[in-house]
């Protein structure tokens, strides 16, 4: 990891970010930082047997991205698992249960039948929301906890799986070029519908595991934007990907004189935040 974190703070220097990147892991071994409390456990046959408490599961909502955005500040791990969930979107995107429940189906859609929960309308029908959820499965994890931490935190026994940077658009743009190049491919960064961590955690994850190379830009879902920095989006990279992508910054458009000019750019973006706040 020590390497990897030298590179990183090249990559850094390159694109004119100066937040280093939080990764993904998964581990049996329940983490020092920010995670839901214990709570409603999320399975289908409890849902079909109506053992789910929803409005208690409603009161405790507790977001991973809300939880990254307290891990940003701290420099700390956030986290979820099965029997702290604190979201049911959360815990299926990470991986931490399956199958996806009919509630979320309903919610995210539009509306569950027969109550007043008018629902999102993030898709058009509960239809399309199910082919939603069936294709952005992630592989079963090897551990209990779904870990999202800084790198600098990561141990030489932490299998890193997934780095996730949070920038602005002029950062966003070293990293995409960056990625097309990398690859190989026009088509190297995609952008599929999801939630926060579905950017965050499923999409780079299942991308993976149908042997396609993508980075993944997210951070458009509404619920999830006030935990988010304003105009800040999620760039998300496999770790294989990330490391071929360090492999070949030194010689990609990063180190050329049209991006010094973007650059600049994300220089004086980043002052000007930092006056803001």
């Amino acid at each position: 990891m020590t390497k990897l974190m030298e590179r990183t703070q090249r990559l850094l220097a390159l694109l004119g970010h100066d937040e280093v990147p939080f990764g993904v892991h998964y581990s049996n071994d329940k983490p020092d930082g920010y995670g839901p409390k214990a709570g409603e456990i999320y399975s289908r046959e409890r849902e079909l047997a109506g053992q789910i408490d929803w409005q208690k599961a409603f009161e405790n909502f507790s977001c991973i991205v809300g939880n990254i955005w307290l891990a940003r500040k701290k420099r700390r791990a956030a986290w979820i698992s099965h029997a702290e969930c604190g979201c049911m979107g959360g815990g299926y995107y990470s991986g931490v249960y399956r199958p996806y429940l009919d509630m979320n189906v309903f919610y995210v859609s539009t509306g569950v039948p027969g109550t007043p929960i008018e629902g999102e309308h993030y898709l058009p029908s509960p239809e399309s929301m199910r082919a939603f959820m069936e294709d952005t499965a992630p592989p079963i994890p090897d551990g209990k906890y779904c870990v999202i931490k800084p790198l600098e935190l990561f141990t030489s026994d932490e299998p890193l799986l997934v780095v996730n940077f949070f920038v602005r658009p002029e950062v966003m743009t070293g990293l995409y070029v960056l990625t097309s190049y990398a690859v190989g491919s026009h088509f190297a960064v995609v952008s599929p519908f999801a939630a926060g961590c579905g950017s965050l955690i499923a999409w780079p994850l299942v991308f993976q595991q149908r042997g396609e190379e993508k980075a993944v830009l997210g951070g458009y879902d509404p619920s999830a934007r006030k935990y988010l920095k304003t105009d800040e989006l999620i760039f998300s990279i496999p770790l294989p990907l990330y490391r071929k992508m360090l492999d070949v910054m030194e010689s990609s458009a990063l180190v050329r004189n049209v991006w010094q000019g973007v650059r600049k750019k994300a220089l004086r973006s980043r002052r000007t935040w930092e006056a803001r706040q």
